[in-house]
């Protein structure tokens, strides 16, 4: 390739190579003559929509990824900000016989393997004045053109793939080739020391070359060429370039693979080639991948946990690695100052602030809140933050309240009825109830599995028989139980059911016996 004749175009749709011819606009600019154009020479034209049909490698019209429903965990990766469905292109018109443009694209080493589904090449013609045939290639390198494997490599015959047929005049054509997913020979491309791969479109022949490629740019009213956008050059390190051999002073020099950052400024085209690829990584499970969740956080999870989670879904096949995931801003307060700031939690820490939780704006946050506490006894406290007030086991009453303004509930415990009932009411209403109220604190847990409240049950230890009184039937029925089950381990209770392990050291023996006399008559006598 000795030079690019820069030529402006519009492309409002995209064709395959066997696409209906369409009708050319009036022309932007005078029309070139039959002779082949010199270098450099810009020829700015205008193309119409045009129609595409996307075959596979085995010549089957199937459906492309974008052109319908896309497949599941499918990527598209892309140097160019050009719109494959209509917009201003740059055709390089100096594009030569066997000359390739190619694109690498660098993934991360996790993605690999990967398969191929779609590679898409917008080509273009300038008001030619015949209808042009041109037969083209399609290759896939895994890594870098010039030191990768080619892996690939597909070239019309006109049978299997067709040849790229441009009706006379103004044209654009999207040569879409796809592998058919039912085919069991697929492109994969397996991982490799530069993460890459490259696809590339070669022109095999032009529809007319004339003359040496090295002195006469192939003639552009007579021709379809590669295109780049017009919004300068983002990726000169990943767009290349394959040139013939046109000496040092060549394009590259002495031909062969070369970057766009490396050829010479003259010749070197100013924008990124109009060309994608279409990949699946083979890893990827449809509906899974990573999400970023409110606090900037990342997980692996389906579509509906993701959703769930209130987090972002960044697509099938992604990973945390390169999900970019960052926390929204939130209040962030000053303890200093008692201001408030809308920041991510890592600038509010490192400011000095305190974070106010995931979902929070100034707008609605209180900063150090403080208010009313109701404590267990009844009391209350003002001024105090919800923190202190959990701490007293108290309950805080809300932001900017009063002990004024609040009613604090009076206290409960335990109130025992003659029954062996036990209700957690306050002194008032266990008292209309005719209940004996235990006092602040109690509560009506049975311990001892008795089936009576502790804080209900008489504190009398001498009555064994739970009757309310100590008295000599107590005696009997310890010595009962005492004589059934002495020396054994405890629980062990006798014929009333009396428990003999009076001292609680899960052994009866002469000890239990004498803290029971010691216990009798004393207390409820």
């Amino acid at each position: 390739m000795k030079s690019h004749c820069a030529m402006a175009i519009g492309l409002l749709a995209g064709a395959l190579a066997c696409a209906t011819p369409t009708t050319a606009l009036a022309q932007l600019a005078p029309t070139p003559s039959a002779e082949p154009a010199r270098r450099l020479v810009p020829l700015p034209i205008h193309a119409p929509k045009v129609t595409f049909t996307p075959m596979s490698g085995t010549g089957v019209e199937i459906e492309a990824p974008g052109s319908g429903t896309p497949r599941d965990c499918a990527v598209v990766a892309s140097h160019t900000d050009a719109n494959f469905g209509g917009g201003s292109f740059i055709v390089q018109a100096g594009f030569a016989e066997t000359e390739i443009a190619a694109a690498e694209y660098v993934l991360a080493a996790g993605q690999f393997p990967i398969r191929i589904d779609l590679c898409e090449f917008i080509i273009a013609q300038s008001n030619t004045i015949v209808s042009t045939t041109t037969k083209w290639s399609v290759l896939v390198w895994e890594g870098p053109p010039s030191t990768g494997s080619l892996i690939a490599s597909y070239s019309s015959d006109d049978i299997i793939l067709p040849h790229l047929r441009m009706s006379q005049g103004t044209q654009a054509t999207n040569v879409q080739f796809l592998i058919d997913p039912g085919d069991p020979e697929q492109i994969i491309i397996n991982d490799n020391p530069s993460h890459s791969f490259t696809i590339g479109f070669r022109i095999d022949d032009h529809n007319n070359q004339t003359g040496s490629a090295c002195i006469t740019a192939p003639p552009s009213n007579q021709n379809a060429f590669p295109t780049t956008d017009v919004s300068g050059l983002s990726q000169p390190t990943r767009n290349w370039l394959f040139g013939v051999n046109c000496g040092p002073i060549g394009c590259p020099a002495n031909g062969g693979w070369a970057r766009f950052s490396a050829l010479a400024s003259f010749c070197r085209p100013t924008g990124d080639w109009v060309m994608r690829a279409t990949w699946t990584s083979l890893s990827c499970t449809p509906g899974v991948g990573a999400c970023c969740l409110p606090d900037g956080s990342c997980i692996i999870a389906t579509t509906t946990d993701c959703t769930n989670a209130n987090g972002t879904f960044k697509g099938d096949g992604t990973t945390c690695d390169t999900a970019g995931c960052t926390a929204a801003p939130q209040a962030c307060c000053f303890p200093s100052t008692g201001g408030c700031l809308n920041l991510s939690p890592a600038d509010c820490t490192l400011a000095g602030g305190v974070p106010g939780g995931v979902g929070t704006t100034c707008a609605t946050y209180t900063c150090f809140p403080k208010g009313a506490c109701c404590l267990p006894d009844g009391s209350c406290i003002d001024n105090i933050s919800p923190t202190n007030c959990a701490s007293l086991s108290g309950t805080y009453k809300g932001n900017n309240t009063t002990c004024g303004t609040v009613t604090c509930p009076p206290p409960t415990g335990a109130c025992c009825f003659s029954t062996g009932f036990c209700l957690a009411l306050s002194e008032t209403d266990c008292s209309n109830a005719g209940g004996s109220w235990g006092g602040i604190g109690t509560d009506c847990a049975d311990g001892n599995g008795n089936g009576t409240a502790d804080d209900c049950e008489a504190d009398c230890p001498s009555d064994v028989n739970g009757d309310g009184e100590s008295d000599v039937l107590d005696f009997l029925d310890f010595l009962d139980a005492f004589g059934t089950c002495e020396n054994m381990p405890a629980p062990c209770n006798g014929s009333t059911g009396v428990n003999a392990d009076f001292n609680l050291d899960d052994f009866v023996d002469v000890l239990d016996f004498l803290d029971f006399l010691d216990a009798f008559g004393t207390g409820c006598e």
